[in-house]
């Protein structure tokens, strides 16, 4: 996250970070819990956004679970102009080796303008995988070349390196996030 989000901010984006209390914990307690379910999570990412107040052209999103939870709020705050976009970095379309279990029902309906960033290879959901999917023509989506869930590809096989995925991405998100900011 350090580097996306510096990456950005390279771009002149600006980066407003939180962490779920549930990760701030597992940094201070011997037991590591597993999360707790998205829905559950929801109203901790509506606090933040409402503490924001409307500041521009807020866009929302996160990585992995924290881009999920953006995206089920991202219609309610986009209806009532809270919000101009949802932003998802390595999007979990499913539970690692459970690809029957699909976290996508509202990505069918969603009307926030969205960008996922998502590798190729990412074991919550590849390239194959997520061609199958029924998604909002809302959803735009920026495939990473063999990367995984963290844009890692592998280099032998590639040629690219994790840096080469977060310029590419800090690039097209910084030129989708203008494009969104002047509609």
């Amino acid at each position: 996250m350090d580097a996306i989000t510096q990456a950005l901010s390279d771009h002149g984006l600006k980066i407003i970070r939180f962490e779920f209390d549930y990760m701030a914990s597992r940094r201070t307690s011997s037991k590591r819990r597993p999360p707790p379910r998205a829905e559950l999570l929801q109203d901790e990412f509506k606090a933040v956004v409402s503490q924001l107040g409307k500041q521009g052209s807020l866009v929302i999103g996160g990585k992995s679970m924290g881009g999920r939870v953006a995206s089920m709020i991202a219609d309610e705050l986009y209806r009532e102009g809270m919000i101009v976009g949802l932003l998802c970095l390595g999007y979990p379309f499913h539970p690692t080796g459970k690809p029957e279990k699909l976290r996508t029902a509202h990505l069918a309906e969603l009307s926030t303008p969205t960008l996922i960033c998502q590798g190729t290879r990412d074991p919550f959901g590849s390239k194959a995988e997520v061609a199958g999917y029924q998604l909002s023509n809302a959803i735009r989506l920026n495939w990473l070349d063999d990367g995984d869930h963290d844009f890692k590809p592998r280099k032998a096989i590639s040629g690219l390196t994790v840096k080469d995925h977060i310029t590419t991405a800090a690039q097209d998100i910084a030129t989708w996030a203008e494009a969104l900011s002047q509609g």
